[in-house]
């Protein structure tokens, strides 16, 4: 076993209810780690199950001290879990993967190479899916071609839980809500290089999936979400403001129209929807700019309060050394 010490691995598990396969996961991670030849932890959240995994996870725990168990106090969500496994994680380069043994463990060199190519993030592809084809491949297509297009993050499986990442790139990626989906496109506002590589998916034995077509509307607005971080969210005023011009300059146009009808061609303007139309484009204008104010305010406040950066450094080269304190 690793001694105690730096750890150059971390292996970040979210577990709700897997009980089954607990045991044959953390063997398969092990073998596979072992190979690789460099210390490491496994982190293992468990995300509120309600069956015996925390007990499975405390046996696996005794037997391994490279094995760190964090228990939620309730069920989160697969992304608030792992953010816990995040924030815990020691390892220069940080692994996720799904607990229901779809993901292959076998797969981690695959990962660490492209890492040490120079890759800061570098996502699994599951070119060859074990899963039904209308209830999970149908709109994962879907939601993998409409999350390429609105974020320009080119991936073919967002969707894919098995990714690597470089330590420094997660630690400074704050998530919430459903967003563990599109950890790669939210890193993209940093200037990382992404990579994808094809990995081994296979069949769920034992367990029942958490997945379903119940998630859709929420990854439709998650991605709404996203584009608007990754575009808009030091900036809101280019957004709400454009969109205020646009409606403020249709219900002006609108108003021009029916002012030269009743001023030149002495038409009625009673009962003219058309009227009530350039009225509420206008407000809804004027409101929108105000809102986009409004945001702008608070985003100032908010960097300046917080000392959030607006950037990041990749690397400095400067031929005075560093001043120690």
């Amino acid at each position: 076993m690793n001694a105690p010490g730096k750890v150059g691995l971390s292996i970040v598990i979210p577990v709700f209810n897997e009980e089954e396969n607990l045991r044959d996961l953390y063997a398969q991670i092990v073998n596979s780690c072992d190979k690789i030849g460099r210390p490491f932890e496994i982190l293992m959240i468990d995300d509120g199950s309600t069956d015996g995994s925390f007990a499975r996870l405390k046996e696996i725990r005794n037997l391994d001290p490279r094995v760190k168990v964090i228990r939620l106090r309730r069920n989160f969500g697969q992304t608030a879990a792992m953010s816990a496994g995040f924030d815990h994680a020691r390892g220069d380069i940080i692994i996720t993967l799904d607990a229901d043994l779809q993901n292959d463990p076998a797969d981690f060199p695959l990962l660490i190479q492209k890492i040490e190519e120079g890759f800061d993030v570098v996502s699994g592809w599951r070119k060859n899916r074990r899963d039904r084809f209308l209830t999970r491949l149908l709109p994962s297509v879907c939601a993998n071609w409409l999350i390429s297009r609105i974020t320009r993050v080119k991936l073919h499986d967002n969707g894919c839980t098995l990714k690597a990442f470089r330590r420094e790139v997660i630690k400074n990626i704050k998530l919430y809500g459903e967003l563990h989906r599109f950890i790669p496109a939210i890193a993209s506002s940093m200037g990382i290089s992404i990579a994808e590589v094809p990995v081994n998916h296979r069949p769920r034995l034992r367990g029942k999936s958490k997945y379903n077509l119940t998630r859709a509307p929420k990854v439709l607005l998650d991605i709404m979400t996203v584009k608007f971080m990754l575009s808009y969210s030091t900036r809101p005023l280019q957004i709400f403001g454009l969109l205020g011009l646009a409606s403020g300059l249709a219900g002006f146009l609108i108003g021009l129209y029916l002012s030269y009808q009743r001023l030149i061609l002495k038409i009625s303007l009673a009962n003219r929807p058309l009227l009530l139309l350039a009225i509420l484009l206008m407000v809804i204008g004027f409101q929108f700019v105000v809102l986009g104010l409004l945001a702008e305010i608070m985003v100032r406040t908010y960097h300046e309060s917080t000392g959030k950066n607006i950037y990041f450094v990749r690397e400095i080269l400067d031929s005075e050394p560093e001043e120690r304190v």
